[in-house]
């Protein structure tokens, strides 16, 4: 078994946004994840529990509930977006200690997220941590392919001329970390810390075993201040 890769070599730190920069048990993503389910519902003229499977079955097979409807019923990502994301942000508080830990980190901060750039500087705003990052690859940068296509990693690479190899990936879904590792990235899979409650399907859950995690935690916080020169 191969030893898990390390961090000194990194000059390019990529974060995920939802789940990962701030933690599952806010369930923030709960009130999208509603969203989602009455958009679905409206725009198919299901029930609410047949718009539940449909929602769940193209997010496990299409990677957001967003790709299968734009593919299989024409749906606009613009007016997906606009109301999936429009939610109350007000449960997530500014964390500066997470902020002062990405600080240090040398070099780029990128985040890649399969969200939108106004949800992204919403969640940031929120958490006190715009001025942290040096760019965002969204949704929409992506050309409506989410994570966890090859596709979407390689734009987003060109895009901002990331070295994948130099690069470390902060995901909280190991699938999403499968094609990053390939490229030769550091991998870190951030879990809920298993004190409160998290609302989270179970195939969200799993991976922390998987050989293209390097490394897991429940703390980012202090996992970043870890990695940060002294």
């Amino acid at each position: 078994m191969n030893s898990p890769r390390t961090f000194t070599h990194v000059d390019t730190w990529v974060f995920d946004l939802d789940n990962t920069l701030y933690p599952h048990h806010v369930n923030l993503w709960q009130q999208v994840d509603a969203r989602i389910g009455e958009f679905v519902c409206n725009w198919l003229n299901v029930t609410p529990e047949e718009a539940r499977k449909i929602q769940k079955d193209y997010y496990l097979r299409f990677g957001t509930t967003m790709r299968g409807m734009m593919s299989l019923h024409g749906v606009r990502a613009d007016d997906y977006l606009a109301y999936v994301h429009k939610i109350d942000h007000s449960p997530l508080e500014p964390n500066p200690a997470l902020g002062e830990a990405i600080a240090k980190l040398p070099g780029r901060k990128l985040i890649l997220t399969n969200g939108s750039v106004d949800h992204v500087d919403a969640v940031l705003a929120r958490l006190g941590l715009a001025t942290h990052f040096d760019g965002v690859f969204d949704i929409i940068a992506a050309g409506f392919e989410p994570k966890p296509a090859p596709q979407t990693y390689r734009k987003f690479l060109a895009d901002h001329a990331v070295d994948p190899t130099r690069a470390a990936m902060f995901e909280d879904l190991a699938r999403n970390l499968t094609v990053p590792h390939a490229l030769g990235m550091t991998t870190v899979l951030v879990v809920p810390d298993g004190t409160q409650e998290v609302v989270r399907e179970d195939w969200e859950l799993e991976g922390r075993d998987a050989a293209h995690v390097d490394h897991v935690t429940d703390d980012l916080t202090g996992f970043l201040g870890e990695l940060s020169p002294k």
